[in-house]
């Protein structure tokens, strides 16, 4: 009979779990880099539609993610209108990669 210590993973190393990213623990700030992640910018609109938030959810998101290196914020004009748009930085990008391996591991080892 093999004795097992909660919270210890089967391989005797760390629990996948505290590979996780804190700021891409919330479902929308996950959300946003997922969005991010697919292109190489997007306009404020279109996440907001697809994230299906309101302008000042989605404003406060990325403000958090923009603090933590992973978006950067640039705005502009196309003709008379004020447009927002979004970019995940190299950072985000590794950063929101190491999230996702630690979430497949996690999967992965039914753990």
């Amino acid at each position: 009979m093999t004795a097992t210590v909660p919270g210890a993973s089967a391989g005797g190393g760390e629990h996948p779990r505290h590979r996780l990213e804190q700021s891409l623990l919330h479902a929308v700030r996950f959300s946003i880099m997922a969005t991010l992640s697919a292109t190489d910018s997007a306009e404020f609109a279109f996440v907001r539609d697809t994230v299906e938030v309101s302008d000042s959810v989605l404003s406060k998101q990325v403000a958090v993610l923009e603090g933590a290196g992973f978006v950067s914020v640039q705005k502009g004009y196309v003709g008379k209108r004020p447009r927002t748009w979004l970019r995940v930085t190299p950072s985000g990008r590794e950063a929101f990669a190491r999230h996702l391996e630690a979430l497949r591991d996690i999967t992965r080892d039914g753990a």
